[in-house]
C-alpha cells in the first residue's frame, strides 16, 4: 500500500526552483525523488513524470532559442519566457498538489509516459 505524502509532492515540485541556485539541481533533485519514491508515495509517479517532462521540454525550448537570438533578438524573448515558465509553474503546481489536484505543466512534451 502506498502512503500519502503531500508535503513530499509539494517539495518535489518546488525543488525545481533549485535551478535558480545551482543550475541543474532543479532537474536532478526531482528526478532522484521520483525514481526513489514512485513505488512508495501515492501520486509520486504521475507528479514525477510531469516534472521530468516539463524540465526536459523547457531545456529544449531554451536550446532552440539560442540560434533565434541572431534573428532580431527573438531568442532573448524566448529565453525570458522559458525562465518565467520555469519560475511560475513549479509554484502553481506545488499549490495544486497541496490542494489535492493533479499537476499541469503547459507546453510539456511527453518524453516519459
Amino acid at each position: 500500500m502506498k502512503a500519502e505524502n503531500k508535503q513530499l509532492l509539494v517539495f518535489t515540485h518546488l525543488s525545481q526552483l533549485l535551478d535558480l541556485i545551482t543550475g541543474c539541481g532543479g532537474f536532478i533533485v526531482p528526478l532522484i525523488l521520483w525514481l526513489t519514491q514512485k513505488d512508495t508515495i501515492m501520486n509520486m509517479d504521475e507528479n514525477g513524470k510531469s516534472i521530468v517532462n516539463f524540465q526536459i521540454s523547457m531545456f529544449l525550448y531554451a536550446l532552440l532559442c539560442i540560434p533565434l537570438i541572431f534573428v532580431f533578438g527573438l531568442g532573448i524573448l524566448g529565453i525570458i519566457a522559458v525562465a518565467i515558465l520555469c519560475l511560475v509553474f513549479p509554484i502553481i503546481n506545488a499549490i495544486r498538489v497541496s490542494n489535492g489536484e493533479k499537476p499541469h505543466y503547459p507546453l510539456s512534451i511527453r518524453f516519459v509516459s
